[in-house]
């Protein structure tokens, strides 16, 4: 049986008491070692969401659970041992005037011994490609190296929970692509749960399970797979679907009888190679 890392139950939250509800009785559960991916339009909640999970934010209704702990003031420091958010522009989180100072601040925050520290730093460093870098001032790095940093800066304090809000949005399409296999490889050896909080469909994709979010309310929860079969209902909210989704339909209604839904390039090639060995 699965055990659960985070649970929403009917959780409401609003920015004061005369705006509107930004989140409106949202409940779902995040397991342990699982990556799930959170959608929506602007405005639909989704970085209220990992605030809220961090302790940034506390919910005016409902309750909100990490590893069974309720998130409230008392617990909050608590909390933030276990869950670690990197953010779109990752200039906002840097402290230190070298990447080893900036990726030691979180630890020396938390009173960890200095010989753990050094570890640490070796460690998170070599696990994101940049160990070179650690005397280098972090305004000199790339878009995508300073994502690295803070990422490792993250991982730093051992969290079982890393949240990547929008992380990869101010990257070009190969500095995602590169930033999200360093995740992906750092989560398998590391055991993390990561939660993805994106507008890149090819991140969703790569999730277990996938959350969409519409007008504060939890639209759907499914796989990747099921959520791109509902093309016109994606689109109705506003929300678009992968190329290949797309690309898969236009066939079908060409007649090619294209039974999968394809979400890449490889699987849609699969299928058209099967129908193709049957002709």
């Amino acid at each position: 049986m699965r055990e659960a890392l985070v649970e929403f139950r009917n959780v409401s939250f609003r920015y004061g008491e005369d705006q509107p509800w930004v989140l409106k009785q949202v409940s779902f559960t995040i397991y342990k070692n699982e990556w799930i991916a959170i959608i929506g339009h602007n405005g639909s909640g989704k970085s209220t969401i990992a605030k809220l999970m961090n302790g940034l934010l506390f919910p005016q209704e409902g309750t909100i659970l990490i590893n069974n702990v309720p998130v409230n003031e008392e617990t909050i420091w608590d909390i933030r041992k276990e869950v670690g958010m990197v953010f779109q522009n990752p200039d906002n989180q840097f402290v230190g005037t070298t990447v080893q100072d900036d990726v030691a601040f979180g630890m020396e925050n938390r009173g960890i011994p200095r010989e753990e520290m050094v570890k640490r730093i070796d460690e998170t460093l070599t696990a994101v490609g940049m160990e070179s870098y650690r005397l280098t001032e972090p305004h000199r790095l790339s878009g995508g190296q300073k994502q690295r940093v803070a990422i490792a800066s993250v991982l730093a304090i051992s969290p079982e929970l890393l949240i990547l809000d929008e992380a990869t949005a101010m990257l070009d399409p190969k500095g995602r692509m590169e930033i999200m296999q360093t995740v992906s490889n750092v989560r398998e050896r590391l055991q993390l749960t990561l939660l993805t909080i994106t507008h890149d469909l090819q991140e969703v994709v790569q999730a277990e399970r996938v959350i969409v979010m519409n007008e504060g309310e939890k639209w759907k929860e499914a796989s990747p797979r099921e959520i791109f079969a509902e093309k016109k209902e994606l689109q109705r909210i506003g929300l678009d679907v992968p190329f290949i989704a797309t690309l898969a339909e236009e066939l079908k209604q060409q007649g090619m009888p294209i039974t999968n839904e394809p979400l890449n390039h490889e699987e849609l090639l699969e299928d058209l190679w099967t129908l193709h060995s049957k002709m």
